[in-house]
C-alpha cells in the first residue's frame, strides 16, 4: 500500500459530474441514447466511495469509463503513465463531461477494468516497473490474485476507478477487498466503482446510484435489485430453483 505524499492536498477530488449537451457532436451515438443517460444532467459524487449499479447494458460502466477518460486515464485501464491501446471501443461520452473538482491536483489515479487487467499487466512489464507491484509478475498470478496484488501495492492516496472488480474475486476475496477498500479510503482517497456485487456495494461510507429506465437515481443498499435478488435466493434457494427450473 502506497503511503501518503507530504504536501499533497488530500481527497476527495471530484465533487460532481455534469453533462454539457453543447459538447455533444453526435446525438445518435449509443451512449447518449441509453435510457439512464437520456435525461442525465448532473451527478453528485460521494467524497469517499460512489457505486454505480444496474443491469448489464444500463450504462454504468460507460459512465465510469467516461469519467476516467475525462480525468486523463487510458480507456483500457492503468495509470496516467499508461497510454497503450489494443482496440478502441470507448464511447464519446467523456467529450461532453465537465468535472467540478474539489482539488485540481490529484496525486495518483488509476482505472482498473476486469476485462483488460491482462493488458495492463503486459504494459507494466513493458515499462519495466514490475517490481513496484509485488515480488511476482501479475501474469504469474490468478486473475483474483493479480487484482488484489495491484490494488495492495499500487493504490494509496488518489482517485481510483474500478469496473466490476468482483469479476476477479471469490466471495471470500470480496470480503477481503472490503478491508482493503476501507484502508484505501483511510489514505484520503476517492473511488468510483461499477459493480454487481451485493458484498462490495455494502461498504457503508458510500453512495449508490442505480442506472435504469428511469435514469440515474440514488438508492439505498437494501433497495438495490442485487441485494433483494440475492437475499431472496439465499433465504430459500429450493423455492427459487423450483420456480426457475420447474418441470414442463
Amino acid at each position: 500500500m502506497r503511503t501518503l505524499k507530504r504536501g499533497v492536498t488530500p481527497g476527495p477530488f471530484i465533487e460532481s459530474v455534469i453533462l454539457d449537451r453543447s459538447r455533444i457532436y453526435d446525438p445518435f451515438h449509443y451512449a447518449f441514447n441509453l435510457p439512464s443517460l437520456k435525461t442525465f444532467t448532473k451527478l453528485e459524487l460521494h467524497p469517499k466511495v460512489t457505486f454505480f449499479v444496474g443491469e448489464n447494458g444500463s450504462g454504468k460502466s460507460t459512465m465510469l469509463e467516461a469519467i476516467a477518460i475525462a480525468n486523463g486515464l487510458n480507456a483500457e485501464g492503468g495509470s496516467r503513465n499508461m497510454m497503450f491501446a489494443t482496440r478502441e471501443s470507448h464511447s464519446e461520452l467523456h467529450k461532453a463531461l465537465k468535472l467540478r473538482r474539489y482539488h485540481a491536483l490529484v496525486p495518483d489515479a488509476w482505472f482498473v477494468r476486469a476485462e483488460s487487467l491482462f493488458n495492463v499487466a503486459t504494459e507494466i512489464e513493458n515499462l519495466g516497473v514490475g517490481n513496484s507491484y509485488g515480488d511476482k509478475s501479475l501474469h504469474e498470478q490468478s486473475h483474483g490474485e493479480a487484482f488484489m496484488t495491484l490494488v495492495e501495492n499500487r493504490f494509496g492516496q488518489g482517485l481510483y476507478f474500478l469496473d466490476e472488480p468482483e469479476a476477479a474475486l471469490s466471495p471470500q476475496r470480496q470480503l477481503e477487498f472490503l478491508i482493503l477498500l476501507d484502508s484505501i479510503v483511510g489514505q484520503e482517497s476517492q473511488l468510483i466503482i461499477a459493480t454487481h456485487s451485493p458484498i462490495i456495494m455494502s461498504y457503508p461510507n458510500s453512495r449508490i446510484y442505480s442506472f435504469g429506465e428511469s435514469g440515474i437515481q440514488p438508492i439505498a443498499y437494501v433497495d438495490t435489485e442485487h441485494y433483494r435478488v440475492t437475499k431472496s435466493f439465499l433465504e430459500n434457494p429450493q423455492r427459487m430453483l423450483s420456480h426457475l427450473l420447474r418441470d414442463e
